[in-house]
């Protein structure tokens, strides 16, 4: 694995070097002796989505501390515009967001850190994310930033053509949003 900083501080987009052969190939999607560096020391929760429609978005979610986690995100299936968006008040590129086009064939997998809202939008049919998440998920800890907020701009490559009720309807970040404790 090679690690690679991102522009928004403690990001990181991680390049798998797959082992190919005449059978196919082999990865690691998480090693804890390289990964534990940026704080992924243990996998609490591992998910799986599929995501059937071309311009749907799913997003921007993140936990409030003490549930905030970092995520490992990859694209088993198709192709999607990954995004993170820096929501930690004190960070140099807070409201800052950083996108990165995920595909089955990149190896790439994004690390989203603490303190970030993430999401993504599918480019492909029927794409598939693989998520390992350090810390378990919590309802009452969770939250929403609005895909569309101007005040972050997120330029999706695509017209926004599915998003959930509950994600349309998150709340635009207002001018006293100071940012999450994670």
């Amino acid at each position: 694995m090679r690690i690679d900083r991102l522009p928004l501080g403690g990001a990181h987009l991680i390049v798998r070097d797959p082992h190919q052969d005449p059978r196919g190939r082999f990865a690691r999607l998480y090693c804890r002796n390289e990964l534990g560096s940026l704080g992924i020391d243990a996998v609490a929760q591992i998910n799986h989505s599929v995501t059937r429609s071309v311009g749907t978005v799913r997003g921007m979610h993140f936990q409030h501390a003490p549930h905030a986690e970092n995520k490992l995100i990859a694209c088993l299936k198709g192709r999607v515009f990954d995004v993170m968006v820096d929501l930690r008040g004190d960070s140099p590129t807070f409201l800052r967001w950083h996108g990165v086009e995920l595909c089955a064939q990149d190896h790439l997998t994004v690390h989203v850190p603490r303190g970030f809202a993430h999401g993504f939008q599918v480019l492909e049919p029927d794409s598939e994310l693989h998520y390992v998440h350090d810390a378990f998920y919590a309802a009452d800890h969770e939250a929403v930033v609005n895909a569309t907020d101007p005040r972050i701009a997120i330029a999706w490559p695509l017209a926004v053509s599915e998003i959930s009720d509950r994600d349309r309807s998150a709340p635009f970040l207002g001018d006293g949003f100071r940012g999450v404790s994670w």
